[in-house]
């Protein structure tokens, strides 16, 4: 079975529905689980010079949803016995796809399990997919949940 697993949170109904079931296989299979979020690149578009308050802000606030994220993880892998042992994490300043291929590279997991929104169309075409970029950047297996 698997011994690391990461699981891609955001705090989102689809990556929460991702961690159940993250939780679920790491307890069945006594594999560890990193849970990883990841916080894009500081969306600097002005002109002029950049004002340091806004990228506080922005990294403030990205620190505050991991941590969220992170929580209700955490009370997944207590809420039965045995506990899932967790390691949280936050990845800053990167693309969500790399940072999550990245992170399961070094962490050595062999397993990545993400929520997808399931957005079709424009809304696809527009902002595009992480879990398809996950999906062709990593060598490990993928598993994705809706």
């Amino acid at each position: 079975m698997f011994k690391s697993i990461l699981l891609a949170t955001d705090g989102s109904a689809a990556s929460d529905h991702a961690a159940k079931l993250a939780v679920n296989m790491a307890r069945l299979s006594g594999a560890s689980l990193t849970a990883l979020y990841v916080s894009d690149p500081y969306p600097y578009l002005g002109v002029g010079e950049v004002n340091p308050m806004g990228y506080q802000a922005y990294s403030t606030a990205a620190q505050h949803l991991a941590a969220e994220a992170h929580a209700k993880v955490e009370a997944l892998c207590c809420a039965e016995s045995p506990a899932v042992k967790l390691e949280v994490r936050l990845v800053e300043d990167v693309a969500a796809a790399s940072g999550i291929v990245e992170s399961a590279k070094e962490l050595g997991c062999d397993l990545i399990v993400m929520g997808s929104h399931g957005r079709t169309g424009i809304a696809r075409l527009m902002l595009g997919s992480v879990a398809n970029k996950v999906v062709a950047e990593s060598s490990i297996p993928v598993l994705i949940t809706r």
